[in-house]
């Protein structure tokens, strides 16, 4: 399998999860669950607080926090000492940012759907056919996953 159809995978599985009903964060940490050796449940429980720009904020996009998450597992410190690595780190987060913001406008929920109707508060809208339709995160969970995978082979992470 090539590089690209293996990025492919990643963001066709994103994608498919949030339409499944997961949140964007969640979606994308689950396209990348081979990866780390946490179970499903916890997995879905650390990405679930994301959703809708934290919480249902409108804050940063729930995928971008998705990738973050994924990097910080893979990529991250655990020694609060570690310099070298929290450099690497910070850097890589900014990296790739910036790389979601230049595809798709904004790292910000409020900023990806401007003209696009939805609710404020704190209860999520329900998952029907036209709220996929008139929502653009389905498409941002993909381009999340694609960004990481490309990102992670870069990196020399096995298996993507």
């Amino acid at each position: 399998m090539t590089e690209q159809e293996r990025i492919s995978i990643r963001s066709q599985n994103a994608k498919s999860y949030f339409e499944q009903g997961y949140n964007c964060s969640q979606s994308v940490a689950l396209a990348f669950g081979d990866l780390m050796p946490v179970d499903q449940e916890n997995l879905l429980m650390l990405a679930s607080p994301f959703g809708g720009g934290m919480g249902r904020m409108r804050e940063v996009c729930g995928a971008v926090s998705g990738m973050f998450l994924v990097e910080g597992y893979l990529c991250g410190y655990s020694s609060a000492s570690d310099n070298a690595k929290k450099i690497q780190l910070y850097s890589n987060v900014r990296e790739l940012a910036s790389s979601f913001s230049n595809q798709n406008g904004s790292i910000i929920c409020r900023d990806l759907l401007i003209g696009t109707p939805h609710t404020s508060g704190g209860i999520p809208e329900e998952r029907s056919p036209e709220y996929y339709k008139k929502r653009p995160c389905a498409e941002l969970v993909a381009s999340a996953a694609e960004i990481l995978a490309k990102h992670l082979l870069e990196q020399g992470i096995e298996g993507v």
